[in-house]
This record gives structure tokens, C-alpha cells and sequence, in this order.
């Protein structure tokens, strides 16, 4: 290798390609390769997102329906029988938390939480969260604990 071959690295070069509107002789004068007429041939041109040539744009063809309701609160659902498990292996042992669920990935810090009635709880535990089904607050209760809504 000396300073005659040397070349830079393939693909590390980019060259902008045609110099236009730079007269007649360059053989790109003229409409600088434009063409004739046109929105693209004018200067400020630019097509609208989503804009196929005239076409009717997918956003348009896809048919819409049903409805999303900009206020709906999603709640993250916990079942009485997640919350005995963790008894069981000994992460809680007499309150629940949303800092306790979030510790252990059952929520974000972000979420609303609702107790759902699933399974069946042995334990008494004093449970503070954003909601609570009637049958989950039920058990709650009538194993002695007590159901706190935030």
C-alpha cells in the first residue's frame, strides 16, 4: 500500500451526485431535472404525509368503527389468590401497598390497582389500593382484614 492506492473505506464516502441547475452545459441546466410543469417541478414542493399520487390513501380507504373513550381509567387486576401466594412465600405479611405490588413487578407506580375476587385468602391483611371487586372486599373482611381505598 503506498499514497497512489489509497482509497477510503466502501460506503464511507457520500458524494451528493449531480450538481443541477448549473447552466446548459452541465447537460442538468435548464429544469435542473425537474421536468416540465407540475408541484414537483415548482420550488416549496412538498406531498402531504400519507398523499398517494391522487390515489385514495390507505387512511382513508381502511373503514372505522367502534369508539375509544378518551377518559377511560384501565385498572390493573389482582386476584386474592396472587395476594395469598405471596403470603405463602413470605414476601407480605400483614399490609399491602401499591409500593409492596410495584417491588414485586405485580404493577407500575403508574397503574390503578383493583383487587378482584379470584381464588380465596386466608390471611389477614389490611389492603390498600385504588378499587376493590364486592366479593374480593368480602373476603378481605371476613378474614379479618381490612379493604382501604385510596
Amino acid at each position: 500500500m503506498n499514497l497512489s492506492n489509497l482509497q477510503p473505506a466502501e460506503g464511507s464516502v457520500h458524494r451528493d451526485g449531480k450538481r443541477v441547475g448549473r447552466g446548459e452545459g452541465s447537460g442538468k441546466g435548464g429544469t435542473a431535472a425537474r421536468g416540465h410543469k407540475g408541484a414537483k417541478s415548482r420550488s416549496g414542493y412538498s406531498k402531504k404525509i400519507g398523499f398517494e399520487g391522487g390515489q385514495m390513501p390507505l387512511q382513508r380507504r381502511v373503514p372505522k368503527f367502534g369508539f375509544n373513550n378518551v377518559n377511560r381509567k384501565e385498572y390493573v387486576g389482582i386476584n386474592l389468590n396472587k395476594l395469598q401466594e405471596m403470603v405463602d412465600n413470605g414476601i407480605i405479611t400483614d399490609t399491602v401497598n401499591l409500593d409492596i405490588l410495584v417491588e414485586n413487578r405485580l404493577a407500575k407506580r403508574s397503574d390503578l390497582v383493583k383487587i378482584l375476587g379470584g381464588g380465596e385468602l386466608k390471611s389477614k391483611l389490611k389492603v390498600s389500593v385504588h378499587k376493590f371487586t364486592a366479593s374480593a372486599k368480602e373476603a378481605i373482611e371476613a378474614a379479618g382484614g381490612e379493604a382501604v381505598t385510596l
